[in-house]
């Protein structure tokens, strides 16, 4: 699985102009299953962005996670975070999972989050969604696994 995740202080996503989702304080996360992706790598890639020290602690260091917190997670499936840039000017995304498996694999992957304890919210998969934040800091982190 891919993510880029963005920590804020809001975030919503809207769907044919109403919202559909929204958080304060937490992350929103931008995920896209990877052809070749199991529940294995949801869970996975959940525990991960639950326990990331991205937060500040008392001293102003980024060394509180999103449990520690208590902030939220907005979800939004987005395939093309799969993009394969290198041949020519128009991005390939031959490696995102297929749609049916992509979506399971993001309701595992809320589910997974869910599970953690992180209040969730989550955009519609496969939907033309407009989504707004606040990003605090900036702080933007790319995952791989």
């Amino acid at each position: 699985m891919r993510a880029l995740v963005q920590r804020v202080s809001r975030s919503s996503v809207c769907v044919d102009g109403a919202t559909i989702g929204e958080i304060g304080h937490g992350v929103l996360i931008l995920i896209c299953a990877m052809d070749g992706d199991t529940s294995a790598q949801s869970s996975a890639m959940a525990a991960k962005i639950g326990k990331l020290r991205i937060f500040k602690d008392d001293a102003g260091k980024m060394n509180r996670s999103l449990i520690d917190t208590g902030g939220a997670a907005l979800i939004v499936s987005q395939f093309t975070l799969a993009a394969d840039t290198s041949r020519g000017n128009r991005p390939g995304f031959s490696a995102a999972a297929k749609p049916d498996i992509g979506r399971a694999l993001y309701e595992q992957f809320i589910r997974d989050m869910g599970s953690l304890g992180i209040k969730t919210a989550q955009g519609a998969f496969g939907a033309d969604m407009a989504v707004s934040l606040v990003n605090d800091g900036p702080v933007t982190i790319w995952i791989d696994l």
